[in-house]
């Protein structure tokens, strides 16, 4: 396999990213900077020729670095999968979603491998990112390419990497995240390590593909379970009279042995309202229940149902029903200022506001039309984001905190708000302002 670490070395390796989403365009792009030839495979022809206009979908991964990665010729995205043959690096960037009983789903990691398997040739190294449960790499993905008759690490070398993307977050990048590696044997380890060497600042071995996939997944339950917490103290504290915001901003004011974490209307995002149940999963088959990550999960999946009750007694105070009253969902996104509506609470919050008769509409900048996911079709559009568009609804409830709805003016003849993110504090004179 000297042969890889060389064209590694000397950067003439061609790198191919196996999904073109939040998390395989912009790694094929730091690699493409690295100076590699890429190239981006993707079942969905619209974002490919998006691509190949140099045009980008994905808000925070502006436009002018797609143009640029393109018109370079060192980035071509493609459906063909018979390319794959021709890279020497192959990285897996694929969706991990749960099933209807939030059991693991690793249908697309079993067939991408498929496609790999259909092409690998001696010399390749694979490597997945998608997070998953320790031993997929091991047990699931290594038998399937070894059907091409190839092993590892004698013909092909295979490897873990988690993906840590964080989208929007302006302090970190793709090239600056710290990249944990682990192979499913030493040589796979040391070929995954040279390549991420290649285009990234920081890369941190482990002694195994196992500990690389449980790392990613202790990441995502202590976020988890951090958020369950303060979640259910929301409640504890609201009974009480306690404002939890102000609480957390006093606790936070230690400077050791605290990390802030804040509630809000549920979890969202690919990682973290997923990742918790692929390891609760694979630990029950080791007879091992995983008390903290379905406690968490529990907390954390009835936040929609608070949010929707807090609801339903504001408007009660005001002498109004939820039935029949007009309430706007602010924010489809799961974070504030980003273009990524995984997972998001709100769609769940539009449905269970309709679901007991409320007119329900939404406002986001970034969603001009909600798109259909797994579980939601909401068929709506966004409204306008002005005073006197939104001053028409008997109530807002302000899901995701994106700087358009921080500004006060906004809230201009608006009687009812239900912040779930503290985002009005202060709030706009003559507004009746509720923490939900």
């Amino acid at each position: 396999m000297h042969a890889l670490q060389d064209k590694l070395a000397d950067h003439t390796a061609r790198i191919g990213i196996i999904g073109q989403g939040y998390v395989g365009l912009p790694l094929g792009l730091v690699f493409c900077e690295a100076g590699f030839q890429v190239t981006g495979f993707d079942l969905d022809p619209r974002k490919v020729a998006a691509i190949g206009r140099g045009e980008s979908y994905i808000k925070h991964i502006g436009k002018e670095r797609v143009a640029e990665a393109v018109a370079s010729g060192r980035y071509l995205a493609t459906t063909d999968f018979d390319r794959l043959a021709d890279c020497d690096a192959v990285v897996i960037c694929v969706p991990t979603p749960l099933g209807a009983h939030r059991e693991p789903d690793n249908g697309y990691i079993h067939a991408t491998a498929k496609e790999i398997a259909k092409r690998l040739r001696k010399g390749q190294l694979v490597v997945l990112e998608s997070t998953t449960y320790p031993g997929t790499t091991d047990e699931e993905v290594r038998p399937i390419l070894e059907t091409s008759g190839l092993s590892c690490p004698d013909d092909f070398l295979l490897a873990f990497s988690p993906e840590r993307e964080d989208p929007g977050n302006e302090r970190f990048s793709t090239k600056s995240i710290p990249k944990v590696v682990g192979g499913i044997n030493p040589e796979s380890t040391a070929a995954a390590v040279a390549l991420y060497r290649a285009a990234i600042d920081t890369v941190v071995p482990v002694s195994s593909a196992k500990v690389a996939e449980s790392a990613k997944l202790l990441e995502n339950i202590y976020r988890s379970v951090n958020i369950a917490l303060v979640n259910e103290l929301k409640g504890a504290f609201d009974k009480m009279g306690i404002d939890v915001w102000e609480v957390i901003e006093a606790a936070k004011t230690k400077p050791f042995g605290f990390t802030p974490f804040y509630p809000g209307p549920g979890l969202g995002g690919h990682c973290i309202p997923l990742d918790p149940f692929y390891l609760s999963w694979k630990a029950a088959e080791f007879g091992v229940w995983t008390r903290f990550i379905h406690l968490a999960g529990e907390i954390n999946t009835s936040m929609p149902h608070y949010v929707i009750e807090k609801t339903i007694a504001a408007l009660n105070d005001d002498g109004k029903s939820l039935k029949g009253a007009k309430v706007c969902v602010l924010g489809l996104a799961y974070k504030a200022d980003i273009d990524d509506d995984r997972e998001s609470p709100s769609y769940e919050l539009i449905e269970l506001l309709k679901d007991r008769g409320a007119c329900v509409a939404y406002c986001d900048p970034f969603f001009p039309r909600a798109r259909k996911t797994r579980k939601y079709d909401l068929g709506l559009s966004s409204v306008p984001c002005t005073a006197e568009s939104l001053g028409t609804f008997d109530a807002l409830v302000i899901a995701t905190a994106h700087a358009q709805f921080k500004d006060p003016a906004l809230y201009a003849g608006v009687g009812l708000v239900i912040d779930t993110r503290n985002t009005l504090a202060p709030p706009p004179p003559g507004t009746r302002w509720v923490k939900a």
